[in-house]
């Protein structure tokens, strides 16, 4: 192999594992340490007069307005615990449309009258703040030269701090919006859908008699998968660090086919890594839960406790973070790309979704007893009625050009959206609707509301890996979230969707019930009706199945393969009607949103096609070429040494190399065109069909040629590390 290949090759193997970069020592227990840089309402307690903790606890946990008048007392409190932490700047840390965080510095330091300087941070400071927004994505809500953007605290996630050697920054979590009011962020429009949930949520509770409850909220635990790549190696991809994906490389002789890393020991180097991440996490109140090998080599997963959905939200984009930043610290190159590798297993991220109540109590918890079980019957008659009738919208939460790479390729779930319920529930629904349910060991026939359902376990059946949607005892996983994405976007389509369901079946149950019915009875008019129409949405089946694309158009489930596709319908009445319906997002925030995405993916294959290009020219043809020369010269010297036509293997040779060197030059002259036609393209929508059509498929085109020539050029000539070296050195 090349020399530099080579040494990186070395370095990366020989690469002790790190010690971790916190160590407490054997004796520190982690939940001594859980919280540790987080300004809680522990903390709040010890360190706020009881009246202003008492008020701000009441804005934390019940969602009523921040009273300004306690601004000051809580900045003062915030600023001495930060300080004390070794803080020495603030930041309103904000989730702009770019999919990443952002944040500005401010000292806490300001300059005093006699030339001294003191510590300062006011409630003004606190709750609002003013970031140039000019380059941050608007779809045309401002015009470039308008630049003001605000930020406002978000008190239902909490402060936290993010330590550094050189000084601690305090983190506050806000939202941020333009200066006409319209939401720049998915923050806003997240906490709008929970809202919007919770509503008519607490409306199908309150015709159930529960009383005690004051709200309800969208409860989330996102799993997140990852590859690590030793850096040195990286170092030398150019794809890698640019795209984070490789746009070029032949398949490793080894790659998965053993089914021998899923769940494996875990690399000591690794495992260095995964416990600093997770003590890290702790220290910000991240409840870190899970960590294991997944299918491919070089890919892992972190799985957290289910929290929240604001502060699932939040802690998600705070765990890709400290991710990549410790991945640095340990030697590595954390990739959240959803296809880094061809060929090889990609990374999704898991959305488990649930609904709970002020009390604690899970609304997707089918219990035991006659009222939980009416209860759970409507709640999931609802969820039912969100992905049957609002597919296109939820398949919008799952976009993205890394996504496509991805979805339906024998290891994520289709783009088609279905529901699994398992055979056993999947029964008790078919009874429903029949109005003769399976018997019950306590009675006779099931009715809703007066018998118990059969006993339905946690796992209620085997797991359908295939499925998209699926009901997994007493929640829901969303499984086509792609691994680099927010989970806020798929969290506000499936609250929208979902509160927009619940609404439909409580003015119904609502409007009998007014009429003189009993809630039983209208239950019994209402969910086999509600049952029998939402069905077809659900599939047991193998999702991967060519068969089920047929049956799912059969069932008029939409087939939105691709993000382009996707996005077209964004701007459809019926798909902006469940955003507008609750208010979670107005008709310019949803159109501008649509701009965004399809000028994100345009963005994103331009820059991709530019790259495979710059690679080809610099990394690849040069070394195909000498080797072209050499097998050339081989010819030659053959013939005069035995003369004839006695060099038939190395002419075959020869042959091989010039045929893919020439259809790659004419691949690349094909790409250059495509992009060079994009980008000239007036209208984002048709640029963005045109990079798909165009731009991805000369691409696909050169890789092809490309990757073949890997496998025929000298080792010593070949520059980018390959796949057995990226994935197997740990």
């Amino acid at each position: 192999m090349s020399s530099i290949r080579k040494k990186a090759l070395f370095m990366a193997i020989n690469t002790a594992p790190v010690v971790p970069v916190h160590s407490d020592g054997p004796g520190c227990r982690a939940e001594d340490n859980f919280g540790r840089y987080v300004f809680g309402l522990s903390t709040m307690r010890k360190r706020l007069p009881k009246d202003v903790y008492s008020k701000l606890a009441k804005t934390i946990r019940d969602g009523e307005r921040l009273n300004p008048d306690i601004a000051d007392v809580v900045a003062n409190a915030m600023k001495d615990w930060a300080i004390e932490n070794g803080a020495t700047h603030y930041t309103h840390w904000f989730h702009p449309m770019t999919g990443l965080t952002a944040e500005k510095h401010d000292a806490f330091l300001s300059p005093a009258s006699d030339g001294q300087v003191i510590s300062e941070f006011s409630g003004k400071m606190l709750i609002s703040g003013e970031p140039d927004a000019s380059s941050f994505p608007s779809g045309g809500i401002r015009s470039t030269f308008e630049a003001r953007g605000y930020t406002a605290w978000d008190p239902s996630v909490p402060v936290f701090i993010i330590p550094a050697p050189y000084g601690a920054t305090l983190h506050i979590p806000t939202y941020f919006y333009s200066y006409s009011g319209e939401a720049l962020d998915r923050k806003i429009p997240l906490l709008r859908s929970i809202s919007a949930l919770s509503r008519q949520a607490m409306r199908i509770l309150r015709l159930f008699g529960n009383e005690s409850a004051a709200y309800v909220r969208a409860m989330v635990g996102p799993e997140q998968e990852y590859f690590l790549v030793d850096k040195n190696l990286a170092a030398l991809r150019p794809d890698l660090l640019l795209a984070g994906r490789t746009l070029l490389g032949a398949p490793s002789a080894k790659g998965q086919e053993m089914e021998d890393h899923y769940f494996g020991a875990i690399p000591a180097r690794v495992m260095s890594f995964m416990q600093d991440v997770e003590k890290e996490l702790l220290a910000l109140g991240i409840p870190a839960k899970t960590r294991h090998n997944e299918v491919a080599p070089g890919q892992f997963e972190l799985a957290p406790v289910y929290e929240e959905a604001n502060i699932a939200c939040d802690h998600n984009m705070l765990t890709m973070n400290m991710m990549r930043h410790m991945a640095a610290r340990h030697g590595f190159v954390c990739l959240l790309h959803e296809k880094p590798f061809a060929g090889v297993n990609g990374s999704g991220k898991h959305n488990n979704w649930s609904m709970s109540d002020s009390d604690g109590q899970n609304l997707l918890n089918p219990g035991t007893t006659p009222q939980d079980n009416a209860q759970f019957l409507v709640f999931l008659a609802a969820v039912l009625r969100a992905v049957h009738k609002h597919g296109t919208a939820l398949r919008l939460g799952t976009i993205g050009a890394g996504n496509d790479h991805r979805l339906g390729a024998n290891e994520a779930p289709p783009a088609i959206l279905s529901v699994y319920l398992g055979e056993q529930l999947t029964g008790v629904l078919d009874g429903i609707i029949s109005g003769h349910g399976p018997k019950s060991k306590k009675s006779g026939f099931m009715e809703v509301g007066v018998s118990t359902l059969p006993p339905l376990p946690v796992d209620l059946s085997d797991r359908n890996r295939t499925s998209p949607f699926a009901f997994t005892g007493n929640k829901f996983e969303f499984r086509s979230v792609g691994s680099s994405q927010s989970v806020a976007p798929v969290n506000i389509v499936l609250n929208a969707a979902v509160a927009c369901a619940l609404d439909d079946i409580a003015t119904e149950l609502e409007a009998s019930i007014s009429a003189g019915a009993d809630l039983n009875a209208a239950l019994q008019e209402l969910l086999p009706r509600m049952f029998k129409a939402h069905m077809p949405v659900v599939f047991n089946g193998n999702g991967y199945a060519e068969s089920w694309k047929a049956e799912a158009s059969r069932r008029g489930l939409p087939n939105h393969s691709n993000t382009v596709t996707a996005l077209e319908h964004y701007s459809d009445p019926d798909v902006m009607n469940v955003f507008l319906r609750h208010g979670i997002l107005t008709e310019r925030e949803i159109l501008s949103r649509q701009e965004i995405l399809l000028e994100n993916y345009c963005k994103t294959i331009c820059i991709e096609g530019n790259l495979m290009l710059d690679m080809l020219r610099t990394s690849v043809l040069p070394q195909c070429i000498e080797a072209q020369s050499r097998a050339a010269d081989a010819v030659i010297k053959t013939r005069a040494v035995l003369g004839g036509n006695v060099a038939a293997t190395e002419e075959i040779y020869f042959n091989k190399l010039h045929t893919h060197i020439a259809a790659l030059q004419n691949s690349m002259d094909e790409l250059e065109h495509a992009i060079s036609s994009t980008v000239a393209i007036s209208g984002v929508l048709e640029e963005a069909k045109a990079a798909r059509d165009g731009i991805l498929t000369a691409m696909s085109r050169c890789r092809e040629h490309a990757d073949s020539l890997e496998g025929l050029v000298d080792d010593t000539l070949w520059v980018l590390p390959k796949y057995a070296e990226l994935l197997w050195s740990h």
